[in-house]
């Protein structure tokens, strides 16, 4: 049996077990589900990313139809190693919900297995009309998940997350009309590199971008992120920040390598960006009142140094992207330790409010040390992967040496200098201060182990991904070749009709 026929594997098990959930009467049986699923796709990605690195790009068009008009699925090892990682932060959040209670309800793991089908689809579609479709069936759960779990807030915050990804939805359907009406394809294998000199292609691909772009929480089009997800629980928030908007960076990151072809037109624009987009989630932390809240700008912070690699392919492309795909998995690791760790104390305690907390460092002190460790690795400090991550950027960026090089360093360290300060803000007022006692809370009051354990094991993994970044950058090079080598993912999802 050929390898490529079990890519819709990865689609139809999460799919099944979602329907599975919501007839299951028990409850442990559904909280099982809901862990055990993501855990087997951390394994079967492990499978497929060893596979295409050995063998390339393989592809399978659902019904056998010819390339171009089939739906197809395509996998190399760049969208490998993403569903990876992407599962093994749903297995955390998942583990999450399921100690603190969320599971009560009872389709919520029916909602992250939906979630999850929808993940897999995207990062598995060789089409973009297809990458909308999972775009919504991403987002279908994700509005049930909002409106299930959380505080009041969630109510003001659902409508706000429905209203921008709907609207962000209808551009990207409306974009990619526009796309096959001018270019008469929207296979991405169809479309290599047709926006080269063609500035109809470029602007109908430009709304394409701009739809993903909403959905990645890029700057301008960012605040809806840090002003949705705190309004949810910790567990959803966890889910969502290793999946929504990491799968908008997959498809940007296969968009301008396939279609756009690296063109280096657009290099300005993309700094000029990112630029202000790093700085503003660094600082912006620094006027929020919750953990949470701070931490959300974390993750706006986060996109922009991920996106920013695009511009600096000139030298060597491979190891450029390879740079941002390193940061792209500490970023979903170490941002979803942390916002386990604020769910951990929110349970505990019933708030996550920085005015509402302190002196946690003396009366918890391995949930300060999971914290601080995720608030270092952010910032870039050592011993954790946000050192390597950082490091590797801005080794790529100084390879190019160019006026662009000179001014993103700098940005760098500035957004960086911002990260901490917001770190140290949430540090200052939550885990240093006076005793917790004060303020009538009991003196026996700990966060368990068992809640506090899903975003250590994720700490471990950063940690880990510093031990052995060798390794782990010897896996990101295999990834960004697969997806540099556009001519074998045409053949694979073309075959005998590529040219």
């Amino acid at each position: 049996m050929a390898v490529d026929v079990l890519l819709p594997i990865f689609v139809a098990v999460p799919l099944a077990a979602s329907a599975i959930a919501v007839l299951l009467p028990w409850r442990v049986a559904r909280d099982i589900l809901h862990i055990a699923i993501p855990l087997l796709g951390v394994f079967a990605g492990i499978w497929l990313f060893a596979y295409t690195s050995t063998h390339g790009t393989i592809a399978h068009s659902i019904g056998l139809y010819v390339g171009g008009v089939a739906i197809p699925f395509v996998a190399d090892a760049f969208s490998a190693i993403m569903i990876i990682t992407t599962s093994i932060v749903a297995v955390a959040a998942n583990w999450f919900a399921t100690v603190v209670g969320e599971t009560r309800a009872r389709f919520y793991p029916a909602l992250t297995l939906m979630l999850i089908t929808g993940v897999n689809g995207a990062l598995l579609t060789a089409d973009l009309f297809n990458f909308f479709v999972f775009i919504e069936v991403m987002l279908l759960p994700s509005y049930g998940l909002m409106a299930m779990t959380g505080t009041w807030a969630r109510l003001a915050s659902g409508r706000i997350f429905v209203l921008v990804n709907l609207s962000a939805s209808t551009l990207l359907v409306a974009a990619v009309s526009i796309v096959y009406g001018v270019l008469g394809a929207v296979n991405i294998a169809s479309l290599q590199g047709v926006v080269a000199g063609n500035p109809l292609a470029a602007t109908a691909m430009g709304i394409v971008v701009i739809a993903i772009a909403v959905k990645a929480g890029v700057f301008p089009v960012h605040t809806w992120l840090p002003r949705t997800y705190p309004g949810t629980s910790a567990a959803v928030m966890g889910l969502f920040s290793g999946m929504h908007t990491k799968v908008a960076v997959y498809m940007l990151y296969r968009i301008y390598v396939h279609i756009f072809a690296l063109d280096p037109t657009w290099n300005w624009l993309i700094i000029a960006f990112m630029v202000v987009s790093m700085i503003v989630g660094g600082f912006a932390g620094l006027g929020e009142n919750s953990i949470r809240r701070v931490l959300a700008y974390q993750m706006v912070n986060g996109m922009p140094f991920i996106l920013v690699m695009l511009a600096f392919t000139s030298d060597d492309p491979q190891r450029a992207l390879a740079a941002g795909l390193f940061y792209t998995l500490h970023h979903m690791i170490t941002v979803g330790a942390l916002i386990l760790t604020s769910g951990s104390i929110e349970e505990t305690y019933g708030t996550g409010l920085l005015s509402k907390l302190s002196g946690l460092a003396r009366r918890d002190p391995l949930v300060a040390a999971v914290f601080a460790t995720g608030a270092f690795s952010v910032v870039g400090f050592p011993p954790f992967s946000g050192m390597w991550g950082k490091v590797l950027l801005i080794f790529e960026v100084a390879r190019v040496g160019n006026v662009a090089a000179w001014i993103f360093t700098p940005a760098i360290i500035i957004a960086s200098v911002g990260a901490l300060l917001s770190m140290i803000r949430v540090w200052r007022q939550v885990f240093w201060g006076g005793s917790m006692n004060q303020k009538g809370v009991s003196p026996q009051l700990r966060v368990s182990f068992t809640k506090l354990a899903p975003a250590a094991t994720l700490m471990v993994l950063s940690v880990a991904m510093f031990l052995f970044a060798g390794p782990l950058i010897d896996a990101t090079l295999p990834a960004t070749a697969g997806l540099l080598d556009t001519g074998d993912y045409q053949q694979a999802v073309l075959g005998d009709d590529a040219v």
